[in-house]
């Protein structure tokens, strides 16, 4: 079976709105998926929580892979996420990884790490936002992805 890719992943995760955040996961993530971002694990259900805030808070973007490296079960790239907010801000961050393929193709597991090039500083955790806390007039992420 064909193996996903992290671009493909994340532009049906985030961009995609004619397929819901179960198709979009079903299609690129195990069942027993687990994800690994700037110390903080998260089992499956976190990281849809954490897809579905994005999707709350993001209103265009994509993903530009620089590398992707694929090798039996194992997986690894660096990718620079381009977003633009709902509310116009735009963010840009670094993204590297490695993974773990299950035996369908689908992500097993993503252990990655961010470095946030360009917007806010209460965008830096946008990795692992999975609400918008609100301090005065900006918010600050709790977990994902971002121009």
């Amino acid at each position: 079976m064909p193996r996903t890719g992290i671009e493909s992943a994340l532009t049906d995760l985030l961009f995609n709105r004619a397929l819901t955040l179960e198709e979009a996961a079903d299609r690129h993530f195990a069942p027993e998926y687990r994800q690994h971002t700037d110390g903080e694990w998260a089992d499956r259900a976190e990281f849809l929580e954490h897809m579905a805030h994005l999707r709350t808070v993001v209103a265009d973007g994509h993903v530009e892979v620089h590398d992707e490296f694929r090798d039996g079960i194992g997986y690894a790239g660096q990718r620079t996420a381009h977003i633009t907010k709902k509310d116009g801000a735009t963010v840009r961050m670094a993204v590297y990884l490695f993974g773990e393929f299950a035996p369908d193709g689908r992500f097993l597991r993503i252990e990655e790490t961010t470095l946030m090039l360009h917007g806010a500083e209460s965008d830096r955790d946008m990795g692992s936002a999975r609400q918008a806390v609100s301090f005065g007039s900006s918010d600050r992420w709790l977990m994902c992805v971002v121009d």
